[in-house]
């Protein structure tokens, strides 16, 4: 049976939070993890509240001046920022080494200079191979919770939206923001809320995102 794990980790602690955090006030979210060749490929989502005009060209020369980034690829961009994959310097090591070789799913990674995890492993014996590569590798976690996919069923019911997502999206839903023609703009609910224009943005599209992939997603398949 499939078990998933949900944990936290400073970013000093694994070599793709390393280098991300130097890259100033960022936000970064972990889109998937592509061992190819030998290496381990990751794609990252990275935002910012501030100008992405100025932001990302800065992130972009950043990345590409480090020793540990052989290539940055800029694969999509979206208002507050854009989607990249990075390819490592020499052999995957670390975090994300680790979840490689238990075959671990990373189905949510965000953070900046703290991250959150939630990986899914096949089995528990997996589970337990990526808990022995943490204590040999002196990797520091902090454990939220371990569940298994039939508890998660319930938890879907979240859709495993974060606390600004939520409070985002049900005060779109309350003002009329989702109405035909709208009744506020993004500007008037980042007002109320005190933050950026594109910050409320990235909080309502990607809520929108995490609720319709589990239910269009998983219907398309079936």
């Amino acid at each position: 049976m499939s078990v998933l794990l949900e944990f936290t980790i400073r970013s000093d602690q694994f070599k793709l939070g390393h280098v991300l955090s130097g890259s100033g006030d960022m936000r970064f979210e972990l889109e998937r993890i592509v061992p190819t060749g030998g290496h381990t490929m990751p794609f990252v989502w990275v935002s910012t509240e501030r100008d992405p005009n100025e932001d990302l060209p800065r992130f972009e020369a950043n990345m590409r001046e480090s020793d540990s980034v052989q290539e940055l690829l800029a694969l999509d961009r979206v208002d507050d920022g854009g989607l990249y994959r990075i390819e490592w310097e020499g052999q995957p090591e670390g975090l994300i080494k680790g979840l490689a070789e238990a075959e671990a799913t990373v189905l949510e990674a965000f953070g900046d200079r703290n991250w959150t995890f939630r990986v899914r492993f096949m089995d528990h014996e997996r589970l337990t191979n990526f808990h022995n590569y943490l204590t040999d590798h002196d990797i520091s976690v902090h454990i939220i919770r371990t569940y298994t996919f039939t508890e998660e069923g319930a938890r879907r019911r979240d859709f495993g939206l974060t606390n600004e997502q939520r409070e985002a999206l049900v005060l779109a839903l309350q003002r009329g923001y989702f109405d035909t023609p709208s009744e506020v703009t993004l500007d008037e609910l980042a007002e109320e809320l005190g933050i950026t224009k594109q910050a409320i943005s990235d909080r309502i599209r990607r809520g929108n995102e995490k609720m319709l992939r589990p239910l269009l997603l998983s219907s398309a398949a079936r």
